[in-house]
């Protein structure tokens, strides 16, 4: 059972880290024929059909350019900054579910070596029970290769990307925590399977009006909850440095920021660091609010698991093997969804100056979070 265990959780990580390092290139891709859309042109077209090539081609360029590196940096950590802005991105996906993690075995027409295996918990790779902290506690480490950045390029503009990245990091990532604390008050648990299952059977916690069976006290706390969602949104934005919150590397005053000493693939993993991490906020996003690998399908009225088993096998129940395949498709698409908000956002909301980013995050979200933590608690004592 060990072997099969450290065997099935060796392959999740495999398929997990391909589809991300997959997508983060596609995210570069989608992000400049959205821009291009939005901005009335063409975008890349030159590179495979419909431009397609290009992330290809981009890859290709950061691999074969120069790798300079300047005399008067601090050599160690203006090297490694780069990976660690990366990875905790990527180790942070652990504990997203992308599928039912009910353990499923295997039918007996596959062959010898798999027939009747039972595997368990396909749906994630790390299925903990403070599986929100866990993302959070990762996510939020990928600042430290910013601020490495910074001060290691001996370098004004620079180091103060890295000044202003640490101070946006704290400023938001409160609000970003207590966004969600209405969301662990209302579930009871930590656990993000267990709060898509909860979606799963009581209806998605900002769509609850469209379920057959949803908790009536989603009904009462809607309002707070779809407050909940504008605030961690909001504020995934500025943790992921994304605009109009992308005051680190804020071209017209600072050059480049944090990355302005860094070419060729050091370069490429800041760029490709902030990709990632906005693709673990949609999936954090997708999970909390949006029943993570769910479909709305099985709320509609006549269409229960004992009409139609395919509604059941959407929420989980008594689904065949390759319905993973399925769910993960269905998550992957809520993940898209809202990549393109990011990028829309980006290319249509100017960047803010920084006295009004600090505002936003210590005289508004702050308080306003703290508020409706405090309200949700005081109506679930009153009605428990």
């Amino acid at each position: 059972m060990l072997t099969v265990f450290l065997i099935t959780t060796l392959l999740k990580i495999a398929v997990v880290l391909g589809v991300v390092l997959t997508m983060v290139p596609l995210s570069v891709q989608a992000e400049r024929k959205v821009s291009a859309f939005i901005q009335d042109r063409v975008g890349p077209n030159r590179v495979g059909p419909f431009g397609m090539g290009q992330p290809l081609a981009d890859a290709l360029k950061f691999l074969l350019k120069e790798d300079f590196t300047p005399d008067s940096v601090n050599k160690f950590y203006f090297i490694i900054a780069p990976a660690i802005t990366m990875a905790p991105a990527i180790i942070a996906t652990a504990c997203i579910p992308f599928a039912n993690v009910a353990s499923i075995t295997l039918p007996a027409y596959l062959p010898a070596f798999l027939s009747g295996l039972v595997i368990p918990q396909p749906g994630v790779i790390a299925n903990i029970n403070i599986g929100i902290l866990y993302a959070f506690a990762f996510g939020s480490l990928g600042v430290y290769g910013i601020v490495l950045a910074g001060w290691s390029s001996n370098s004004k503009y620079p180091f103060l990307g890295g000044i202003r990245s640490s101070a946006q990091m704290i400023s938001y990532e409160i609000s970003l925590g207590l966004a969600v604390i209405p969301i662990f008050l209302l579930v009871g648990n930590l656990n993000l399977s267990r709060i898509v299952a909860f979606q799963a059977e009581h209806g998605w916690l900002i769509l609850p009006f469209v379920a057959q069976h949803a908790d009536w006290r989603l009904f009462v706390l809607w309002p707070f909850i779809l407050l909940s969602f504008v605030i961690f949104l909001v504020a995934s934005f500025a943790e992921a440095n994304r605009a109009p919150f992308d005051l680190p590397e804020s071209e017209t005053e600072l050059v480049g920021g944090y990355h302005t000493e860094y070419s060729s693939m050091k370069f490429a993993l800041f760029f490709l660091g902030e990709y990632a991490a906005m693709i673990v906020a949609s999936g954090v996003l997708a999970t909390l609010f949006l029943g993570g690998w769910t479909l709305p399908l099985s709320w509609i009225p006549g269409l229960t698991p004992q009409n139609f088993p395919w509604v059941g096998w959407l929420v989980g129940i008594d689904q065949p093997w390759w319905f993973l395949i399925v769910q993960a498709a269905v998550f992957l698409a809520k993940v898209a969804a809202f990549i393109f908000v990011f990028i829309w956002v980006r290319w249509t909301v100017p960047r803010f100056r920084y006295d009004q980013l600090m505002n936003l995050g210590w005289k508004i979200f702050l308080p306003v979070a703290l508020a409706n933590v405090l309200v949700v608690a005081i109506i679930l004592a009153l009605v428990k």
